[in-house]
């Protein structure tokens, strides 16, 4: 098995060997290697975007490991066309994300992007991330939970193999808890949730300036009161997993549209 593993938080941040370590043990007594290619510098928000304009500088870090000036999902095709392009990977592992990446932010993040970008070169694709609090932002291991369950679950989907054949591959989106390990209540299957109004705003800065800059401002909120979301579990400390799709039509729509326009 050929992993190869990314993230958006770049070739430093400390999720990447968590990333590492699950995928060591996916491949232990098989035949296989794991190839790093990360962002040089963190790429938070960049979504699925790729630097269609410009070059991208690729340098070796060491065997097997890359930084890459560019975004996360540069870094899948950087893998699949050129460090890897003799043995294709077999599995995509993106993360593991430093803070959840659910509801709308699944459509900002670099990490579910990166995954995404997997899925549409037909490979196999998880992005991984772990949700935290002040708490758990500041101890020695904020990842505890993903280290723990991580390895398991990969396995359970990689063994059961539920990844569509289909023109339009999906992949597979995984949030932990922040809580320790012996608090987490299980696992839930579920959707992405919808947050009341938009997750960002742009406001000025605060100091006057002959220039005017602005700012992007998250809006911590909740998603809406809907259960059997993903927000809705994860607070309630459960692990989710959340079945994704590259085919973004919306088909009921079309189906209306073509009576309209017939």
């Amino acid at each position: 098995m050929q992993i190869l593993i990314t993230n958006d938080d770049g070739i430093n941040a400390p999720g990447l060997e968590v990333a590492y370590n699950i995928a060591k043990s996916l491949i232990q007594k098989k035949k296989g290697s794991i190839t790093i290619i990360a962002p040089t510098t963190e790429k938070s928000g960049v979504s699925h975007s790729i630097s269609f304009v410009r070059p991208s500088l690729i340098q070796k870090i060491s065997n097997n490991k890359y930084a890459l000036e560019g975004t996360p999902a540069d870094c899948i095709l950087a893998g699949i066309n050129y460090v890897m392009k003799d043995k294709k990977p077999d599995l995509i592992i993106s993360g593991v994300n430093m803070g959840r990446n659910i509801a709308d932010d699944i459509l900002y993040s670099g990490t579910v992007g990166a995954a995404m970008e997997g899925a549409l070169n037909g490979i196999k694709s998880i992005a991984l991330s772990q949700q935290y609090s002040k708490e758990t932002y500041s101890s020695n291991n904020p990842f505890k939970c993903a280290t723990k369950y991580g390895l398991d679950i990969c396995k359970k989907i990689l063994k059961d193999n539920p990844f569509s054949n289909s023109k339009f591959m999906g992949f597979y989106n995984i949030n932990f808890p922040s809580c320790s390990t012996k608090e987490v209540k299980g696992i839930k299957i579920c959707n992405s949730g919808k947050r009341k109004k938009a997750t960002f705003e742009m406001v000025p800065q605060s100091k006057s300036t002959e220039r005017n800059f602005l700012w992007i401002k998250h809006n911590q909120q909740n998603s809406q009161s809907l259960k059997k979301i993903d927000e809705h579990y994860l607070d309630k400390n459960f692990i989710t997993i959340s079945a994704l799709k590259t085919d973004l039509s919306w088909k009921e729509k079309n189906k209306k549209l073509i009576k309209i326009f017939s």
